[in-house]
């Protein structure tokens, strides 16, 4: 299989959920690192909503792949038996009911409030964060982290039986949240018993050494045994 190259920010969720399942897949690929915002970034050319991740893949027949979905897709293409799709209809099912809760809700009432205001503000110099919106963004949060420690006291992945794209981009948006300290574990034992063997698989280390410039990681964004 040709390699790829992934253009992706490292605090993207969707930039993360690519590199995890390309690291589940075992599929070799180099990276450059994009900043979306800025006039000059290449994803301008290559995606036309010029958001990351994109993958190059040199072929035969060479493809460039915009935005998550299409990467997951592609990297399930390559498989002889399903890798992060379940055979089982039901929870193939279930698969696209969560990866579609995260593209969407999570993504508007958690990450738009709390990413903004820890992440985007220092980022584009915005300013400080707002108390008012860091505690909407956090009642919200509290919302999705029950049902997914709900769903997860019965469970062994958050879709079933088996680690699937759920739990990949799952993982990759608590992640970002958890490099800012913004996930009480404690309060969430199934949730934080998953994240622990999420978090302890090869494909997760590069995200751990992932660094946001000025802010330090939270104490226990690094550590697999928290």
């Amino acid at each position: 299989m040709s390699p790829g190259v992934l253009f992706h920010f490292p605090f993207d969720p969707g930039s993360r959920a690519a590199r995890l399942a390309l690291g589940e897949a075992r599929i070799e690929w180099t990276e450059v690192l994009v900043r979306p915002w800025e006039a000059d970034c290449p994803l301008h050319d290559l995606n036309p909503s010029g958001m990351p991740p994109v993958l190059q893949v040199e072929g035969p027949p060479p493809l460039t792949l915009c935005e998550v979905a299409a990467v997951l897709g592609w990297i399930e293409d390559q498989q002889t038996t399903p890798l992060l799709i379940p055979s089982d209809a039901v929870e193939r099912a279930e698969v696209r009911r969560l990866t579609a809760w995260f593209d969407r809700r999570f993504t508007d009432e958690v990450n738009a409030v709390l990413l903004h205001e820890r992440m985007e503000k220092p980022l584009l110099r915005l300013g400080p964060p707002e108390a008012r919106m860091l505690r909407e963004g956090r009642d919200a949060l509290k919302h999705h982290l029950a049902v997914f420690d709900a769903l997860l006291s019965g469970r062994d992945w958050l879709a079933g039986r088996r680690l699937s794209q759920a739990d990949v981009v799952a993982a990759a948006h608590l992640s970002i949240l958890d490099y800012f300290g913004e996930i009480p574990w404690a309060s969430w034992p199934a949730l934080k018993t998953w994240y622990m063997k999420i978090k302890s698989r090869p494909c997760f280390r590069p995200l751990l050494a992932d660094r946001f410039q000025g802010i330090a990681p939270a104490a226990c964004y690094a550590d697999l045994d928290f």
